[in-house]
Parts: C-alpha cells; sequence; structure tokens
C-alpha cells in the first residue's frame, strides 16, 4: 500500500532489534563481525547484502538514504559526511579526464570554486550556461559533456529553472542530469519526476532543520549510484552513524517545519516587497518572480529563502547586518532560527564583481533563511533593520 510523504518519513525504518525498540537505535560501531570464514568470504565478494564496515554502509545511514529514496522516487543512494562532499563525489565517481560539465552559472559559491579551481587539475572542463537563457545551452554541449548540472532554486539569488526543459534536453543529448535540491527539500520539489538522472542535498540545511549536524546525500538510479559508491567506498566521505541518526529523525518532522517555514517566507517576502527602502524581492511563490509560473509547475510552496535587494550597495547590505537584533547572522541556512547573509561580502565575495552580478548577485543582495520564530517577530527584526 503505497503511503504519503510524511507517513513514508515517521514510519521507515530499519528492523527492529531483539530489543523491539520503538525508535530506530544508534549502531555506534565501526565494524561487523561474521559467522564463519565462507560469511565473511561471501560478504567481501558481495554476494550477500550485508554491513561490513560503516565507511561502507551502517544501519543508520541505510535508514536515512532509504527515507530519501522513497521521498524522491529515487531507486538507491549514498549518504555523505557534508553537501559538498555529495557534490565532489558525485562529480568524481562518474567522470574521467578530459569530459565536460555543463553547469548552471548559478551555483553555490563552492561549487563553483569546485568546477573552476579543483576539477581542472584532473582535464575535467565546466561551462557555464545563464538561466533566463537556457536556448543556449546547446551551443554548450560538446561530444565530451558528460553532466548537465543545476540548483533550483539557486543560491543565493532564489532563481528557479525549468526542470522538464533541462530534463528534456539531457534525455535529446543523452548526458546526465544532476539537480541539487537542497534549497526545495524532497518534500517541495522532486526532480527525478522532470528528468533528472540524480538529485543532491546538503542534508546539513533543512533536512536536519535545526542547525545541529552535517551531512550529505545523493540518490538516483541504482547503475549510477553503484558507481558511487565504489568510489566512495574508497575514499571515505561517508555519514556518520550518529549524523544519519539524527537526519533520519528530522526527515519525520521536515514536512510540518517546512510548511511552516513556507508560510513564514510568504509573509516576509511579503512585507519586504512593500517597503520602501527595497529595491527588488526574489520569491518563487512571489507573483512577481519572473520564474513564478515555472515554480508553481514543479514546487508545492516556495521554501524558506528570501532574496531582496536594499538600497545602497555593499555599505548599506552590511549596515543592515549590523542593525539586526533577533536574526542571526551566520552562513547556513534551514535552521529554526531566522539567519541573515550578505552574498557579496561572504558566501559569494571570493567571485569578482562581474561573475556575481551574472548571477544576479547584487552589492545590495541580503538573502533571509526564515526561521520558525513568530512571523511577526521576523517582519519586526528585518523592519527596524531597514528604517
Amino acid at each position: 500500500m503505497d503511503k504519503h510523504f510524511e507517513t513514508e518519513a515517521i514510519r521507515t525504518q530499519i528492523e527492529r532489534s531483539q530489543f523491539l525498540e520503538h525508535s530506530s537505535p544508534l549502531y555506534l560501531t565501526s565494524s561487523y563481525v561474521f559467522e564463519d570464514a565462507e560469511d565473511m568470504r561471501a560478504s567481501f565478494a558481495e554476494e550477500k547484502e550485508r554491513n561490513i564496515y560503516s565507511r561502507y554502509s551502517n544501519p543508520n545511514t541505510s535508514e536515512f538514504i532509504d527515507k530519501i529514496c522513497k521521498m524522491e522516487g529515487a531507486e538507491d543512494g549514498f549518504a555523505f559526511a557534508t553537501g559538498m562532499s555529495a557534490v565532489f563525489s558525485t562529480f568524481a565517481a562518474l567522470l574521467n579526464a578530459g569530459d565536460h560539465i555543463v553547469s548552471s552559472r548559478s551555483v553555490f559559491g563552492t561549487t563553483h570554486g569546485l568546477f573552476t579551481k579543483f576539477l581542472p587539475k584532473w582535464n575535467i572542463s565546466t561551462s557555464y550556461f545563464d538561466i533566463n537563457n537556457l536556448d543556449a545551452i546547446e551551443d554548450l554541449i560538446q561530444p565530451s559533456t558528460k553532466i548537465l548540472y543545476a540548483e533550483s532554486p539557486t543560491n543565493p539569488a532564489v532563481d528557479i529553472l525549468d526542470l522538464e526543459r533541462l530534463g528534456n534536453l539531457a534525455k535529446k543529448h543523452n548526458i546526465l542530469l544532476v539537480i541539487d535540491n537542497c534549497f526545495a527539500t524532497p518534500y517541495l520539489q522532486n526532480p527525478i519526476k522532470f528528468g533528472a538522472d540524480l538529485v543532491i542535498h546538503s542534508a546539513t540545511k533543512l533536512i536536519d532543520g535545526q542547525g545541529r549536524v552535517l551531512g550529505g546525500v545523493t540518490v538516483g538510479s541504482k547503475d549510477l549510484i553503484k558507481e558511487i559508491y565504489l568510489f566512495s567506498r574508497n575514499t571515505g566521505p561517508a555519514l556518520s552513524p550518529f549524523n544519519a541518526w539524527v537526519l533520519s529523525k528530522s526527515l519525520e518532522t521536515l514536512a510540518v517545519r517546512v510548511d511552516r517555514h513556507c508560510e513564514n517566507a510568504l509573509q516576509v517576502a511579503s512585507f519586504l516587497e512593500s517597503h520602501p527602502k527595497v529595491n527588488l524581492v526574489k520569491y518563487p511563490f512571489l507573483k512577481s518572480h519572473p520564474q513564478y509560473e515555472i515554480a508553481k509547475k514543479q514546487m508545492k510552496k516556495g521554501g524558506n529563502i528570501v532574496a531582496f535587494e536594499v538600497e545602497g550597495g555593499i555599505e548599506n547590505g552590511r549596515s543592515f547586518l549590523n542593525k539586526i537584533k533577533m536574526a542571526s547572522l551566520s552562513a547556513n541556512l534551514g535552521d529554526t532560527k531566522t539567519i541573515v547573509t550578505h552574498p557579496a561580502s561572504t558566501t559569494h565575495s571570493k567571485l569578482t564583481e562581474v561573475d556575481r552580478l551574472e548571477v544576479g548577485i547584487t552589492d545590495g543582495l541580503v538573502r533571509v533563511s526564515v526561521g520558525l520564530e513568530n512571523v511577526e517577530d521576523i517582519i519586526n527584526d528585518l523592519k527596524q533593520a531597514l528604517d
């Protein structure tokens, strides 16, 4: 019997032990024992599925992966120590020297650094497309292109890409579509439905939701995940059992948390849109958002990230942060606590001004990760800082 999202998040768990525990226990072990020499041989030969070593698999990481797979409609997955280890390991496992990536220009600053500083060491190149000109993607595809990559919504400008169109393009050219679904979570959006081959999450963000642990996960088809698993088994970026246990428990409340995040964010975005000192506001479910119709087609709600531009450039952006009283100034997002960031002077400061402007990061852009506080208190804090 098919179950609803919230039920799968709560009722998917590993088999109970002899103690019949109601909540999944923690398996804080680095290794596992075997019944005899034949059991050990068959396990290492992968003739049977069982835990061998927690760098390969662990009951807690398996439960977490199983939940994400059910939520995303994926066949298999692998869990990582961080979101960036998921991004790097996915590319490193599937690409060879001489291969080529076509990526949205609007990606997380550290992902941009991976594409421009580190992958070129192995002769893996990247070409960027403008999110406002998807027609240009086909001109960038080469015989060596293996992956089409994008975030949607993007970080930090909250732009939306048409996932179905990207899926059709990838299929037409027989390349893999990899989508970072961090901002939407599997509750709000399922890229596999629109043609994605692999979906990546930084579980550190909304999946944990309380700023406690680091984690990442990649899910998709069995064949692709096997390659990622074999790479990760040898290189060691695996998620710890404790963090997997925390993240699996967090998924039980993902839907109810994200619903509240979205309600608050829409009210915050509407307030900001009416404020005279705000030049523009970007939130996927505001009708003024340039990709509003696409967002409505592929997302359940608009997420918890609001981007807006204050008048006065970098100095006023930083001044605004200095006047915040309740919200946190932090590099994280997706927390219960509202977080305010000024990308031009922090998370994306290593980009040139030209590169920042090309992805919509103006000097006065502010990113708000709207939390779960009473929305009036969030709005009052932003208002007093703006005033």
